[in-house]
């Protein structure tokens, strides 16, 4: 199975507390984003995004270049409906961004 097809079915299949790496809060990427001089005007990929809720995070801050990429675009639809209006400040990418990498697939 292609790893597309692998992570559209568990974001398809389950719950933000039904995954391990679910955490409500990104505080620890909140403070490294924040030491390393976070401000409005930066420019932030969250690759593998998911269904992470950094990307709020940063638009609360007000952060005007925000990309989310990830490989299921079932995990960016989720968050792109969880967002509503305030995603669409937001560049949404689908791709896997271990393609050219050699990766073994899941």
């Amino acid at each position: 199975m292609d790893r597309a097809a692998h992570w559209d079915r568990v974001y398809a299949s389950k719950e933000d507390l039904d995954v391990s790496w679910f955490e409500p809060e990104p505080s620890v990427s909140l403070a490294l984003l924040e030491a390393a001089g976070l401000k409005a005007s930066s420019r932030i990929i969250d690759i593998g995004g998911g269904n992470s809720r950094l990307v709020d995070a940063l638009l609360a801050r007000d952060v005007a270049a925000i990309s989310v990429l990830d490989v299921s675009s079932a995990a960016i639809e989720r968050v792109r409906a969880r967002l509503g209006d305030i995603g669409t400040r937001v560049n949404w990418i689908v791709g896997d961004v271990a393609a050219d990498l050699d990766v073994p697939a899941v």
